[in-house]
């Protein structure tokens, strides 16, 4: 029971990053039309606002250190420690949280000049051309990253006081041996705060039913006076904001690199396909489910009956799910099915 509890738990975890990378994606497609292969970028590029975050806000001063009294010795003490004391180290230790406000306004401007700039360029080419083009900027951005920051991992530690384990057994009653990182639950319910709150723009306000009637059939929109390409272009900037906090919040689980976004990316699209091409609730469910089955095929018991069946078991659940229902779980009819 205990590696059941912990299983479920890793499963929903990793379901949490690939439903919301799998919900950009899905927002993209059905407002655009276009299948854009950069989005795990935005993922990569939101994670390394949180290490550019700790960066800045880690910047030192060489001062003498009054340990040391037999000879001259210096250590680096960052700026904010040395203006603010206590209160410096406290804005240092949760600068994970804190990139999340640098996160939203640059990722939202990066989400907009990419739409912009490029992908607005080929909304009426074949699939097979966003996708290259989408690709290349991926590939592009990916080295850009690699250019400043390294090649290397670069660690990104959670705040202290959730630095730990949860008892997560007492909770549940199954006694004091379940534990779970801290960080891994505030994760889960992150992505459940922000799942939660695209559905309730999307249904509740009126720009969410605007995009929504959009998706549905764009020119009776547009019939209507409303511009609707300009609300579809916000739409992209909210789908790289998803992206980005899911890459912020994510680096103290996984410490980022240049290649972490390429990485997520070709699973997200799997869980896209799988939940249905433009089905939001679709991309959520089948984002969690497959995140359970991938954590449950990891377990020991069933890798020695299967080896490896955990690096393949989300490619053969979508290969069953596409010869059986081609528009996916929750796809619109028609979709994929011609």
């Amino acid at each position: 029971m205990d590696t059941f509890a912990l299983q479920l738990l890793n499963g929903l975890d990793k379901g949490g990053a690939y439903a919301l990378i799998a919900l950009g994606l899905t927002l993209i497609f059905g407002t655009l039309g276009v299948v854009n292969f950069a989005h795990g970028a935005l993922f990569m590029l939101g994670a390394f606002c949180a290490v550019t975050v700790q960066k800045i806000l880690t910047i030192s001063v060489k001062v003498k250190d009054e340990s040391i009294t037999f000879f001259e010795a210096y250590k680096e003490v960052p700026y904010l420690e040395t203006w603010f004391g206590e209160t410096g180290s406290v804005i240092i230790d949760y600068s994970v949280p804190i990139s999340i406000l640098v996160a939203i306004p640059v990722m939202l401007l990066i989400g907009l000049v990419m739409e912009r700039g490029l992908i607005q360029r080929f909304y009426k080419r074949t699939h097979a051309e966003q996708i290259l083009v989408t690709f290349g900027l991926a590939i592009v951005l990916q080295e850009l990253v690699k250019a400043n920051f390294g090649a290397n991992p670069i660690p990104t530690p959670a705040p202290e006081a959730v630095a730990g384990s949860a008892n997560i057994g007492e909770w549940l009653g199954l006694g004091s041996t379940v534990v779970y990182p801290w960080w891994r639950l505030i994760y889960l319910a992150f992505a459940g705060v922000v799942i939660a709150a695209v559905f309730s723009f999307l249904q509740f306000t009126t720009f969410g039913m605007v995009v929504r009637a959009g998706m549905q059939d764009r020119e009776t929109v547009g019939l209507l006076g409303i511009d609707i390409q300009r609300r579809f272009s916000i739409v992209f900037g909210l789908a790289a904001v998803v992206a980005g906090l899911a890459g912020v919040m994510y680096t103290p689980i996984l410490p980022p690199d240049y290649h972490m976004g390429m990485d997520f990316l070709v699973l997200s699209f799997v869980v896209v396909v799988v939940g249905g091409m433009g089905s939001l609730g679709g991309a959520v469910a089948a984002g969690f489910l497959l995140g359970i089955l991938q954590s449950f095929a990891s377990m020991n018991e069933v890798k020695s009956i299967l080896p490896g069946i955990d690096q393949i078991i989300i490619y053969l659940v979508a290969v069953v799910i596409l010869l059986v229902r081609p528009r996916g779980l929750l796809g619109r009819k028609g979709v994929m099915e011609s």
